[in-house]
């Protein structure tokens, strides 16, 4: 059967109204991808407390020991190893530590250390990690991980000690990932921000350190050239 000129012409006009508007519906879709696109490259930053660059340091100590870390400032990375071996007689713990690579050339045979580049095991007292940066609006250490950087060095053993480069103190966390970003660095599989030692008060209200992982937290920051800063 046949159409009539009139219905060829009415299916004509319904199926360009049909095209026109899913042209119109595929330019918005397009204009809504690039403004979302747009939204995530330059995102505004929220509220954040204004942090000058000479309350980093005293800002940063001041919080973390409200979280019960304790912190040292030294004036090399030669000093590590006394300031470990300090730390280790003074919580009467054995003077022998897993360690990140980026540690094992220092004399530690000279500080009575027993170090060894390794991830923790279950027996470890202490273990020492370095720190990619820190965060002076909580006191809060970032660590990222890496085939050598376990990060089980920081959460397994009782006792933590974490250096920081004190140059490596941004004012918060939005800060701590413009820095990545900023040194061409994607997160690798496991970034952990530590914020103190770890506590619960699950029972009765009552706070309890080194419920899920070390009891202390023990901050070696290395000085830098430019600062003379002393801890709060």
């Amino acid at each position: 059967m046949s159409s009539s000129p009139a219905s060829d012409a009415s299916r004509a006009a319904i199926f360009a109204r049909i095209r026109a508007a899913r042209q119109a519906r595929d330019s918005l879709h397009a204009q809504e991808r690039a403004a979302a696109q747009a939204w995530i490259g330059q995102p505004a930053p929220g509220p954040r407390p204004h942090i000058a660059a000479h309350d980093l340091l005293p800002r940063f100590c001041q919080q973390a020991q409200k979280m019960s870390d304790s912190l040292v400032l030294l004036d090399a990375p030669e000093q590590i190893p006394a300031a470990v071996a300090d730390f280790l007689r003074r919580h009467s713990l054995p003077p022998a530590l897993p360690l990140w690579p980026q540690f094992a050339a220092l004399d530690w045979a000279a500080a009575g250390v027993q170090a060894q580049v390794r991830a923790a095991q279950a027996d470890d007292a202490c273990a020492l990690t370095g720190s990619y940066c820190a965060v002076a609006e909580c006191g809060s250490l970032l660590l990222l991980s890496s085939a050598e950087q376990a990060l089980k060095n920081a959460i397994l053993p009782p006792n933590h000690i974490a250096v920081l480069q004190q140059s490596r103190i941004v004012p918060d966390m939005e800060a701590a990932f413009a820095l990545l970003r900023a040194e061409g660095r994607s997160l690798p599989r496991s970034a952990m921000f530590i914020s103190g030692p770890s506590r619960t008060g699950d029972i009765e209200q009552t706070i309890v350190l080194g419920a899920h992982g070390p009891q202390r937290v023990h901050v070696l920051l290395l000085r830098s050239p430019a600062e003379d800063a002393e801890l709060p």
